[in-house]
């Protein structure tokens, strides 16, 4: 007797067609793969609703504005195209990939006259974070920001991050927190929150971060919970000092850091105002699961 073995076959999108992400093929001209020339999106979709859609397509024309390149598709189109994807995808919860490149082309910095973009499309589970790190936290560590000035442009040439989060996984760390002249500016792949005498404090925006979704949320909601807060910068002594500090990120959802550079931030444990601020953000996650908050 003999057992038949399926493999779950993912689903993308690559101009203009869904096909299986094993026959997907973009040319070796293309300007992502030689110059990290593109941007993407990650979109959270929870029980097959994306998460703050509108706000995440805001976000991508905010970055292909910022690289010049024009938006292949309207609002609806994209709309069209990432249901279409969550329909066909294994996972009822994912993560979403959008990517837009320049396209194909001859092998010169400058743009090409004739621009053809390539969009890809790539769902991907979402895991929610372990129950381990919500509970007792996670442990970061800091190091200079050394990227490019357009850290807000949500674009593919990520070197710089992807080795500043090396930095944090050869020391079995969560994140990397970065500092620029004295001040925080995010993390490797998140956005950083401080509590500093029960006050809640964001970096603000600027080029120097990319525009979190879920930064926003986490304003609004405190908002919403009476939690003081300022939106200011934040200096390298006050993350030091801070009796809590959080990353939050798509898919990170809201997370304290527990431990910074070897020393505890606070008394060593996820304090009050992240607990209170992760039960808001779960049950607002949830009422979009449902269908009533905003998807």
């Amino acid at each position: 007797m003999t057992t038949a073995v399926t493999t779950a076959v993912t689903t993308i999108y690559l101009n203009g067609q869904f096909l299986p992400l094993e026959e997907a093929r973009i040319s070796v001209m293309d300007r992502g793969f030689l110059f990290g020339d593109g941007v993407y999106e990650v979109i959270p979709v929870y029980s097959r609703r994306p998460f703050r859609l509108h706000e995440h397509l805001h976000r991508l024309q905010a970055s292909l504005d910022g690289i010049r390149l024009a938006n292949p598709h309207t609002t609806r189109e994209w709309e069209n195209l990432i249901l279409r994807s969550v329909e066909l995808a294994e996972s009822e919860d994912l993560g979403l990939y959008l990517q837009v490149t320049r396209g194909p082309g001859p092998r010169d910095h400058a743009f090409p006259k004739q621009i053809q973009p390539t969009v890809f499309i790539l769902p991907l589970p979402l895991t929610p974070p372990a129950r381990e790190g919500v509970e007792s936290g996670v442990a970061a560590i800091t190091a200079a920001d050394n990227r490019w000035l357009r850290c807000d442009i949500k674009a593919t040439a990520l070197l710089p991050n992807v080795l500043l989060r090396q930095l944090s996984v050869d020391a079995g760390c969560a994140e990397t927190l970065l500092l620029r002249d004295g001040f925080v500016s995010e993390g490797s792949s998140s956005n950083v929150f401080v509590v500093a005498n029960g006050l809640l404090l964001a970096p603000p925006k600027s080029n120097f971060m990319l525009p979190g979704i879920t930064y926003d949320v986490v304003l609004e909601l405190a908002r919403q919970e009476g939690i003081a807060h300022e939106i200011r910068p934040i200096s390298e002594v006050e993350l030091r000092a801070a009796g809590e500090v959080w990353i939050t990120s798509s898919t990170k959802e809201v997370l304290a850091v527990t431990t910074l550079d070897g020393q505890p931030v606070g008394d060593g444990r996820p304090g009050p105002l992240f607990r209170r601020m992760h039960a808001a953000y779960q049950d607002y996650k949830h009422s979009v699961m449902r269908g009533k908050g905003n998807a």
